[in-house]
């Protein structure tokens, strides 16, 4: 048997630690495909470390945003022993090892760090200071309200797509065509009044009034699913999920589609009641996750195919994208400008407003800022707090 052979020696419980690894980072593991990185280790060669790298990659990664991720971490584990024993040695409260690059991913630099026992001190330091650990102190929650939902590690970014949930996002109402009784209305109920005075002989004793209903705005949602939209998709999926489900009591009209290479519509899946259910559906329905953005083809899709999810030009529509489209400008300003003459408001939400200074200088970002009605920033969940009133202020003005 050769020496380091996936059957023999340690390579297996480094097959189990980077796995762990794998998952502190966010990736989607369990025990069964840890079995299977070990079974597919003996196929290979393991002196390769590109051989093992794809026969790893091929078994434990499912989605196309775990990828870099998995290549990241597998570099840093399998370069340096010293890496390997801190991330097998994860409920140890510290470990030596020289210092990472500062330049990783959130979701990889959380992952090389060891996990400390919950509710055991760090060592004190040299010094006759004590520091004490708060887990989830006020000045916590605060940072994390203020935190690019881009720079977070995995850890902080499930807490954070939680907390988003509960945020309320209050739709602006108009009056429906439908009407109810009520006292003060401007329109006489007379099929109420007749059928009141078949009660007392014929005599109209009062008249019933009628008001028109008031409801929330048709919603469709756009939302981009690029490369670099990965972080802020799924977390304003979640979020307009949960906050656009009911408004006032009343159910809120709303379509879905997301739009990175092609259009894909989410309808179906934004109707399941579990919001964690709906991001396993639209994981599903997703095939260009990842990819580039075609703004300008996948809003022809929409009006060729789906043009009828625009009510009435009614339709409230958020746009979620950083504006960064590949298309040609002509074909996206010729569509933007038709989809704005077919709704009641236009809104660009975009993630790239967390930079000061920010100007829409890219062709796509151009397009959109010269058709949208306002500009948004949804970088944070300060941000999500906010957006309540700045729709309903671009919504008053004129």
């Amino acid at each position: 048997m050769l020496l380091g052979d996936a059957r023999r020696g340690k390579l297996p419980e480094n097959i189990v630690g980077f796995g762990r690894a794998l998952r502190r980072a966010g990736v989607r593991l369990d025990s069964a495909r840890i079995a299977l990185a070990c079974e597919a280790a003996r196929w290979v060669d393991v002196a390769h470390k590109a051989d093992l790298g794809a026969a790893l990659e091929t078994v434990l990664v499912s989605r196309e945003q775990d990828r870099a991720v998995f290549r990241e971490l597998f570099d840093a584990y399998f370069r340096d022993p010293e890496v390997a024993h801190k991330l097998l040695a994860q409920m140890l409260p510290s470990a030596e090892g020289r210092a990472e690059p500062t330049k990783r991913r959130p979701r990889v630099r959380e992952a090389l760090t060891p996990q400390r026992v919950f509710g055991s001190q760090a060592p004190r330091p040299a010094e006759d200071t004590v520091e004490f650990d708060a887990a989830m102190t006020a000045s916590d929650l605060q940072r994390l309200r203020q935190a690019d939902f881009n720079a977070l590690s995995a850890s902080e970014y499930r807490l954070v797509e939680r907390l988003a949930r509960d945020i309320p996002l209050p739709l602006p109402q108009v009056s429906a065509r439908r009407l109810r009784p009520d006292d003060r209305g401007t329109r006489l109920n007379w099929r109420g009044a007749l059928h009141e005075a078949t009660r007392t002989g014929g005599e109209l004793m009062q008249l019933p009034r009628l008001s028109r209903r008031a409801e929330p705005l048709p919603l469709l949602i756009l939302v981009d699913v690029s490369g670099s939209m990965e972080r802020y998709a799924r977390l304003l999926l979640a979020f307009l999920h949960a906050a656009t489900r009911q408004v006032g009591g009343r159910r809120v009209r709303r379509d879905l589609f997301a739009f990175g290479t092609h259009l894909t519509d989410l309808t179906p899946a934004l109707r399941l009641a579990d919001t964690d259910e709906m991001l396993g559906a639209a994981n599903t329905l997703i095939d260009d996750y990842g990819g580039g953005t075609r703004l300008g083809a996948s809003l022809t899709t929409l009006r060729t195919q789906y043009a009828r999810r625009l009510v009435g030009r009614r339709t409230l529509v958020l746009l979620v994208s950083d504006g960064l489209d590949t298309g040609e400008p002509e074909h996206l300003n010729a569509e933007l400008a038709w989809l704005r003459r077919h709704c009641r408001r236009l809104l660009w939400l975009n993630p790239l407003l967390r930079y000061e200074g920010y100007a829409p200088l890219a062709r796509g970002a151009a397009a959109l800022h010269r058709h949208a009605d306002g500009m948004l920033a949804i970088h944070n969940l300060s941000r999500l707090e906010d957006l309540a009133g700045s729709l309903a202020t671009l919504m008053t003005s004129r």
